[in-house]
C-alpha cells in the first residue's frame, strides 16, 4: 500500500506553495487556508490545501 499523508505541517505546506511560514500562518487566520490543531501542532489536512489551490485557480 502507498504511503498517503494526509496531514501536512506548516512548513511543508510552505514549501509546498512556495511562501514563508509566516504567510502560511496568515492565510489561516484570515481564514483562507483552514487547519486543524492536534494538541499544540498546527496542521493542514490535504484535502484542505487542494481546495485552497483550487480556491486560487478560480479566482484567477
Amino acid at each position: 500500500m502507498q504511503d498517503v499523508k494526509l496531514l501536512y505541517r506548516v512548513p511543508e505546506v510552505a514549501e509546498a506553495l512556495g511562501v514563508s511560514r509566516a504567510k502560511v500562518y496568515q492565510l489561516i487566520q484570515s481564514g483562507a487556508l483552514r487547519s486543524i490543531k492536534i494538541d499544540s501542532s498546527r496542521r493542514v489536512r490535504q484535502a484542505d490545501l487542494m481546495e485552497f489551490i483550487a480556491d486560487l485557480d478560480r479566482a484567477a
